[in-house]
């Protein structure tokens, strides 16, 4: 039974240069910033940069995992507060993601907050999944 404070299981994904192409075409999202280091940093980002889209996936991927179906979620929403920069590595970027049950509606439905972190830094605001239990 799931409870008010519960916590999910935590996620670490590792994001390369390699993710940010597959990501780009499939979302037809092939702005320099995501692929570009003389580009990004002319922009003044430090690098390279994972797009917000798919840091916020990634996240949304905690909530499906623990929940096993992706046709619970209700709602799902999140503030974009800092970038993920990629480096031009094999090992690219970590973000650890965890969540804990917020709240358990008498309607059945549980609402998550989601924590997604890069080098230690929050990097998703208010992410937050209304989700169906039953």
């Amino acid at each position: 039974m799931t409870a008010v404070g519960d916590e999910l299981p935590p996620l670490s994904v590792q994001v390369t240069r390699k993710d940010l192409v597959r990501y780009a075409g499939a979302a037809l999202d092939f702005n320099p910033i995501h692929w570009n280091e003389p580009f990004a940093k002319e922009v003044g980002l430090p690098d390279v940069i994972a797009h917000g889209m798919l840091t916020m996936a990634l996240a949304g991927r905690l909530v499906t995992q623990w929940v096993g179906d992706p046709g619970k979620i209700l709602q799902y929403g999140v503030r974009f507060t800092r970038p993920v920069v990629v480096p031009n590595d094999d090992k690219g970027a970590t973000v650890e993601l965890s969540g804990k049950v917020r709240a358990i509606n008498e309607d059945g439905t549980a609402k998550i907050d989601i924590t997604a972190k890069f080098e230690g830094k929050t990097v998703l605001g208010k992410a937050q999944a209304l989700l169906r239990l039953s």
